[in-house]
């Protein structure tokens, strides 16, 4: 597999496109107006503590307070311990009024606010310290027992046994030299006295260190030995990730490369057409089937459908193909759109034990490469795949778009002939409670002709009750399922 990383610059946005061969696999977007708070370090302070749900609220600048849970608050010295059964009450951990050094793990959501932690984390290239931790931990991607224990033996050689942070070898130290993680371990802890010292001086509910830009920890997170080819259409940015590239990662600085072509760059591989694919509910595949995407707060539901494919053998065969050629699909639709938390997927019935086995094998081949962690749980008896996948920040879906103001992002508003017997009920309530000489009814043109024509019977029974005429009116700007009536 071969990757390539696309970054476009403009003074509102940078957007980042990986192509694993030639295909893309994700879109990361960051806006000036709102950048991502994730990794970003605050001086907080705790301005509620709740103990029955063991979390409290942390003020670290923003409208919506952010939540801590007991879980994510580094222990005070001497309140250790050993059981996962033993749970410290957090007002051991935590005051009200107090102020504390915290880290965002995950972006606010909807109406939630940001996640943080006190157990602060700074990755570099190859390594992520962890100030408040002494233990040594060597990233699962790295599958070799053997580069896993040289590894975790040169990190340990390397730290200061007296006053040792804790640290985790990232995927990116595959095969590297103990130079280069020293090099790692030096700046990461010139670093961390940098902010200790910026912490003492900022104020609470305030920023202490931000992290990098999208762009340079592109070359941070994303760039690895399969990268091929990293371009950029910016020259200020360009000349940054050179920069950052020959100090930190100089193995990689030969291939990144300025674009100058006349095409926008994310018209190379259609990457646009494919983010605007990635907003639609529906997800063609090249069988002829179709899935079907349904994101809403608590999870987000696929389902598959066969479609128009009738397959060259027998049904069973039909429909694991089309579920096989699904597995792939929904893969990469979730890395693309960003999909995470809880994710139900309905494949197609099978009645056959070994399709079903090679169905669930092939999820877990192809979600390998992904680098949000995921837990797949085997089809259930009614053919449906329960998984998690992390989320850690907004989906492509949230980044880019709103809740339609007509149906509130419900997907659904009333049809005409429903807006019509609500105004017919208005009407009626109005003439029992009311005096009035004339009504004037306001409503969408579509509307208004279906009562000029299909309802006018209705229309004039109601005057007749009354004993006042109905006037009828078209308002443009109004959404299709709003009306007014007016008494005159």
């Amino acid at each position: 597999m071969t990757e390539e990383i696309l970054i476009n610059i403009t003074s509102r946005e940078a957007r980042v496109a990986l192509l694993e061969n030639d295909v893309l696999q994700e879109v990361f977007i960051e806006r000036t107006s709102r950048r991502g708070l994730v990794g970003n370090i605050y001086n907080g302070r705790v301005s509620r503590v709740l103990p029955g749900m063991q979390a409290a609220f942390v003020d670290i600048g923003f409208d919506r307070k952010a939540f801590l849970h007991a879980s994510d608050i580094v222990p005070k010295p001497g309140k250790e311990t050993s059981s996962v059964e033993v749970e410290i009450d957090i007002r051991e951990l935590i005051e009200e009024g107090s102020d504390v050094l915290v880290q965002v793990l995950k972006d606010p959501l909807g109406t939630k606010g940001a996640l943080l932690t006190t157990q602060i984390a700074i990755p570099s290239r190859y390594l992520v310290m962890m100030p408040h931790s002494d233990r040594v931990g060597v990233s699962s991607r790295i599958k070799d027992d053997v580069e896993r224990e040289r590894l975790r033996q040169c990190v340990e050689s390397l730290v200061d046994t007296e006053r040792a942070p804790g640290y985790i070898v990232r995927t990116a130290a595959e095969g590297e030299s103990i130079e280069a993680l020293r090099g790692d371990m030096l700046f990461l802890e010139e670093l961390w006295l940098s902010i200790e010292e910026d912490a003492k001086k900022t104020g609470p509910g305030k920023l202490v260190h931000e992290d990098l830009s999208l762009a340079i920890r592109v070359l941070r997170d994303l760039s690895g030995s399969e990268t091929v080819r990293l371009r950029v259409d910016s020259d200020s940015v360009y000349a940054k990730m050179r920069r950052f590239a020959n100090q930190f990662v100089p193995d990689i600085s030969q291939i990144i490369e300025r674009y100058a072509g006349e095409r926008p760059i994310f018209d190379l591989f259609d990457i646009e057409d494919e983010i605007h694919r990635a907003l639609q509910r529906k997800v063609p595949l090249k069988s002829g089937g179709y899935l079907v995407f349904d994101q809403t707060e608590a999870m987000t539901t696929i389902d598959v459908n066969t479609g128009a494919y009738v397959g060259h053998r027998n049904f069973d065969e039909t429909i694991f193909r089309t579920n096989l050629e699904a597995a792939v699909a929904i893969t990469r639709q979730l890395r693309l759109r960003n999909l995470g938390g809880i994710i139900i997927i309905d494949f197609i019935d099978m009645s056959e034990e070994k399709h079903r086995y090679q169905l669930f094998q092939t999820l877990l081949d192809h979600f390998s490469s992904d680098s949000a962690k995921t837990q797949i749980m085997p089809l259930s008896p009614l053919g449906l795949i329960e998984m998690t996948r992390k989320r850690n920040r907004e989906s492509l879906e949230q980044v880019l778009c709103h809740a339609c103001p007509c149906c509130e992002g419900s997907g659904f508003i009333k049809t005409s002939e429903t807006v019509c017997s609500d105004i017919f009920r208005e009407i009626l309530r109005e003439y029992s409670q009311s005096e009035f000489r004339e009504l004037l009814v306001l409503a969408r043109s579509d509307v208004i002709e279906r009562l000029l024509d299909e309802e006018s019977t209705s229309v004039a029974k109601l005057q007749e009750l009354t004993g006042s005429p109905i006037r009828l009116q078209s308002k443009s700007f109004c959404a299709p399922d709003q009306f007014d009536v007016v008494l005159m």
